[in-house]
């Protein structure tokens, strides 16, 4: 059977062609495949831009009447699965178009009076965005607040703080976790931040240059919830900061994850057993019986990678764009949908994991008692007792070497032991040299003493309060 030859006038844009698109030109060119992800926003956007026409007197009220119900038939369309979009159409933006013609005629060809589909995308996307920054913000705090369950539940376990992976201070359990909550919270703030510089409405700026119609935009940003109006149309229609500010913010949120994630494979391997996973958040092996696998947390350290391709990747099409729009734009919304799905998903999964998770206290603390963790608070023993600290450092450091050809830990020396290395100790420095001692010296805003972690804990537990309350 003969395929039907396509014809120019099929496309919106057709007029000026003598020549149909090849097959493979048009595949390659349409987006609909991921940009559909916008229709909601899309038709949003051209139901207030249909009342913006009414407006401007551009078309009747009657006729916007007639573009509104079409639209709002068209959603409801593609929200049950009975529209379906073509490939030929090539994006989101000309199927509802072509849609709504094919619906109520000519009444249909005027909606797009005075706008592009640059102006259009970048308001779509930019919709679509603050939705889903607004989505995550939750997740987030969500896991803060199951960082700072854990922090409460276990603020009496001790474990050994490292540097460049080695044993180096005992630090509370609690504290270590707390640290994490920091870094979120700073993701957080860069997050909040991306959605302000994505508030902003481009829709009025045309392919580039405005609108020869008087398109009130006020009354488009306040329909379309935007705290700004774009204030260049050349600027509006070209710009994608705000998706890089997004991707930015995110590489760094899966930065922390993977560190995190890291961490917990590091404690679940039997060489540590500081933690044990849930067996739902675990698989096995092929080959191997004995074997359980932390690879929710692999998947999610990996993921970082991806993400940060995904910054890279349009960092590398924006680069050498000159103004106004180019079609390499379209490459910003793979990028920006997979991270979003991505964020999203290794955000629920870091929270449902680290809640199920087992934390083995004695296994953190006789790791916190071995590997001489209290030597520096020795050294700061005889820093006031007036030693001078380098010179405190450098005994402090022979009594370890000491300890090694003994193969001893600290806490075994006896006072005259340590009265070989200097006059200065006396009986109180034993107390000095114990694992609780050398946490509850660290009294300082921030530091790792059990009242201070709880002052932290308090203070997150209220912040946490006043997110939830506006959210």
């Amino acid at each position: 059977m003969a395929r039907k030859k396509k014809k120019v006038k099929d496309k919106l844009w057709g007029g000026r062609f003598r020549e149909a698109l090849s097959d493979a030109a048009e595949i390659f060119t349409s987006s609909v495949d991921f940009d559909k992800k916008l229709y909601h926003h899309d038709i949003i956007g051209s139901i207030a831009y249909s009342n913006a026409l009414m407006k401007a007197h551009v078309i009747s009220q009657k006729e916007c009447k007639r573009i509104i119900k079409g639209l709002t038939a068209i959603l409801k369309g593609i929200k049950s699965g009975k529209i379906q979009f073509r490939t030929e159409f090539e994006d989101v933006h000309m199927n509802i178009e072509a849609l709504l013609i094919d619906m109520i005629g000519d009444t249909g060809k005027k909606l797009h009076t005075g706008r592009s589909r640059n102006d259009q995308v970048a308001t779509d996307l930019r919709m679509y965005l603050k939705d889903e920054i607004a989505a995550t913000i939750p997740l987030i705090s969500k896991f803060q607040a199951t960082l700072v369950e854990l922090a409460e539940k276990h603020i009496k376990v001790i474990m050994p703080g490292y540097t460049h992976l080695q044993r180096a201070q005992p630090v509370l359990l609690s504290h270590h976790l707390m640290a994490y909550y920091t870094m979120l919270d700073r993701d957080k703030e860069r997050i909040f931040e991306t959605y302000r510089r994505t508030d902003v409405m481009p829709l009025g700026s045309g392919a580039l240059a405005g609108t020869n119609f008087k398109i009130d935009r006020k009354f488009l940003a306040d329909v379309l919830s935007f705290s700004e109006i774009s204030k260049n149309s050349v600027d509006a229609v070209s710009d994608r900061d705000f998706v890089l500010d997004y991707l930015s913010a995110a590489a760094i949120l899966m930065m922390h994850l993977s560190r995190m994630c890291e961490e917990l494979v590091i404690w679940s391997s039997y060489e540590f057993s500081f933690i044990e996973l849930s067996d739902q958040y675990s698989t096995g092996s092929s080959i191997m019986p004995q074997k359980k696998n932390p690879d929710v947390a692999e998947l999610i350290r990996g993921k970082s990678g991806r993400v940060y391709g995904n910054l890279m990747s349009l960092l590398t099409v924006m680069k050498g764009l000159p103004l106004a729009y180019n079609r390499d734009t379209q490459e910003d919304k793979e990028p920006l949908f997979d991270t979003i799905e991505t964020v999203q998903a290794s955000l629920k999964l870091m929270t449902e994991m680290l809640a199920t998770a087992k934390f083995n206290d004695k296994e953190m603390l006789d790791a916190a008692r071995k590997g001489f963790l209290t030597a520096t608070d020795l050294a700061f023993y005889l820093v006031n007792k007036g030693v001078p600290f380098r010179k405190a450092h450098e005994i402090v450091g022979k009594i370890i070497a000491y300890c090694e050809d003994a193969n001893m830990q600290l806490d075994y020396l006896s006072v005259q032991e340590l009265k070989k290395f200097s006059d200065r100790f006396s009986f109180d420095a034993q107390k000095i040299i114990s694992t609780e001692s050398s946490i509850a010296s660290k009294d300082i805003y921030g530091g790792t003493a059990t009242v201070r972690v709880k002052e932290q804990i308090k203070i997150a537990r209220k912040k946490l309060t006043k997110v939830k309350e506006k959210e």
